[in-house]
């Protein structure tokens, strides 16, 4: 267990040298790219979503291009249409921004629910059909959207099928006192965020992020951990702050999750805490709180956490 680690600590040092702070979101990113995943990162403006976002592309050597979500964006800007060729009266398929390995949707929530949808197909089966003719997209497919979590008028809010296609909700906060005051020593510096492919970045091997992935595989799980996660998992759902719980496919993403966690950590095998640690980013976005318990304040994290904590640990783990 070494290629996830070693990725680990490559992507923490190159991207520090652009983001300061935040190393929750940052180790949060990498795991949603071991594990093949999505994420929806949420934030309000100014903290680094979009510049976390890019360098991570090009410090794992990935394709990226990316999608600014407006009201009058259409699915074929997404995923692309046949273009018809006078020339030789035939049609040619014009790529759209989809077919990428990184795809950076920008304020996905300001687009209306029809260009969403657009990217249920490529997110769940990593391929699109255009014309009834479907396309492969490539096997580093991921989607990192963005969304402001305070600014609502003119917005679209996410449905619930697409919520559930996202591995994670990664939250970026604003930084600390410190970290905002390294922010502006480097722009006295010279530092530029408008520049930053100007910052020397080392980018890693085409094949470590493949044998993370395979690492991933590799860790073993006890037997009694499986009903610990679906314990947490069907709780959400009759939990009495909770109008609609979370999905089978939250549970397999809680399980890959952990199990990325453990190989993060150098493991081959599963502990129940790495399930704890893997269930706020895993299933906050999956939650729908009754009408009262938000009226009462309640945050989906302080719901989850309380589940998390009423559910028993299982004796015998490895």
């Amino acid at each position: 267990m070494e290629h996830l680690t070693t990725l680990a600590a490559h992507v923490r040092r190159e991207l520090s040298k652009i983001i300061v702070g935040q190393t929750e979101a940052v180790d949060q990113l990498l795991l949603v790219l071991a594990c093949g995943g999505h994420a929806l990162i949420e934030g309000v403006p100014g903290v680094g979503k979009t510049l976390a976002a890019k360098s991570l592309a090009r410090v794992c050597g990935l394709d990226f291009h990316r999608v600014q979500c407006t009201p009058d964006l259409m699915p074929a800007d997404v995923t692309g249409t046949n273009v018809f060729r006078i020339a030789d009266s035939t049609f040619q398929l014009h790529r759209g921004p989809v077919f990428t390995d990184l795809l950076l949707v920008d304020e996905i929530n300001r687009t209306p629910p029809r260009t969403q949808s657009a990217l249920l197909e490529a997110m769940e089966e990593r391929q699109v059909t255009i014309d009834g003719v479907r396309y492969p997209l490539s096997a580093n497919f991921t989607v990192l959207a963005t969304q402001n979590p305070i600014e609502f008028e003119g917005t679209y809010p996410l449905p619930e099928a697409q919520l559930d296609r996202f591995l994670f909700k990664i939250r970026m906060d604003y930084p600390a006192l410190e970290e905002e005051a390294t922010i502006l020593a480097r722009y006295e510096t010279g530092f530029d965020a408008r520049r930053w492919l100007d910052v020397p970045l080392d980018p890693i091997d085409g094949g470590v992020l493949a044998a993370a992935r395979a690492e991933i595989e590799q860790v073993r799980i006890e037997p009694g951990l499986f009903p610990y996660i679906v314990a947490i998992v069907r709780r959400t759902r009759d939990w009495p702050a909770v109008a609609l719980g979370a999905s089978p496919r939250a549970a397999v993403g809680l399980l890959y999750v952990a199990r990325a966690l453990a190989a993060m950590d150098a493991r081959d095998y599963l502990l129940p805490d790495d399930v704890k640690s893997a269930a706020l980013p895993v299933l906050r976005h999956r939650l729908v709180l009754k009408p009262e318990a938000e009226m009462e304040g309640l945050q989906p994290d302080h719901v989850i956490s309380q589940i998390v904590n009423s559910v028993d640990i299982p004796k015998r783990t490895a």
